[in-house]
């Protein structure tokens, strides 16, 4: 059976503007930017939305009607890819009423939860009481409104800030560890060691393609290996890049 996924979120546009930069300004000591190129693609929940409808076609979303009026800017070097800058704009979100959505018409729920005010703390507690598999990405510090929750992932700056969890919580944590991989119940899962060219929406990514083999499996552990394969793709591309499904390995056979 089709698993049917609805991801309740904020989301905004995303925007990369890439330079060249060849001489500091004569009166201050910042670089001249040169625009060569623009880049623009949906980003947060929509983001994670259009990850998983890449390789799973039953996913929803909820979000904020006006996500387009609020961007992350990106001013990049377009030849290395380093970022000069981000420019952050019009961040006023407006608060969801979660108690109006249809949450037991979908198999699987995904919070992904930028803490930009569209999802509270009571709201996400709501969610997890009244559906049996929420799986939540969270910028807000763990607690206990998580406790209802099937899975967390976070990467390992939400983790260390949010310490000590209850151990009732951290079992349902997937830690994200960049290039060490991630950990789920003491165990880790490693990545192929490659070269990262940028890691914008990673963990959009990570979060997408966990969602996507869970829905597929039923089967955590199988489900973040295959975020880990998918996610290693994704930053090795420059900006935003949609998941793609891994390549079985070859037969040594």
């Amino acid at each position: 059976m089709n698993k049917k996924i609805l991801i309740i979120g904020e989301s905004c546009l995303d925007l990369f503007v890439y330079c060249d930069s060849t001489r500091l300004a004569p009166d201050i000591p910042v670089p001249v930017l040169r625009i060569v190129g623009k880049k623009e693609n949906p980003g947060m929940a929509k983001n994670v939305q259009r990850n998983v409808k890449a390789l799973h076609k039953l996913c929803d979303l909820v979000t904020n009607d006006n996500w387009r009026r609020i961007a992350k800017t990106r001013y990049m070097h377009d030849r290395t890819n380093q970022a000069f800058f981000r420019v952050d704009t019009n961040h006023q979100i407006q608060h969801v009423d979660v108690r109006k959505l249809p949450l037991k018409k979908y198999d699987i729920i995904a919070i992904s939860d930028y803490n930009k005010g569209f999802l509270t703390e009571e709201d996400i507690r709501y969610i997890c009481a009244n559906h049996k598999c929420v799986f939540v990405d969270t910028k807000k510090p763990v607690g206990t409104f998580l406790k209802s929750a099937k899975f967390i992932k976070i990467n390992k700056h939400e983790y260390e800030r949010s310490r000590p969890i209850p151990p009732s919580i951290e079992r349902k944590i997937i830690c994200t560890k960049a290039e060490q991989g991630a950990e789920f119940r003491g165990t880790t899962y490693p990545v192929e060691k490659i070269e990262m060219k940028d890691s914008s929406g990673a963990g959009d990514s990570f979060f997408a393609a966990l969602l996507v083999r869970f829905a597929e499996t039923g089967n955590i552990e199988e489900a973040i290996s295959f975020a880990n394969a998918c996610t290693t793709h994704v930053v090795q591309q420059k900006g935003v890049s949609v998941i793609r499904r891994p390549k079985p390995p070859k037969s040594t056979k």
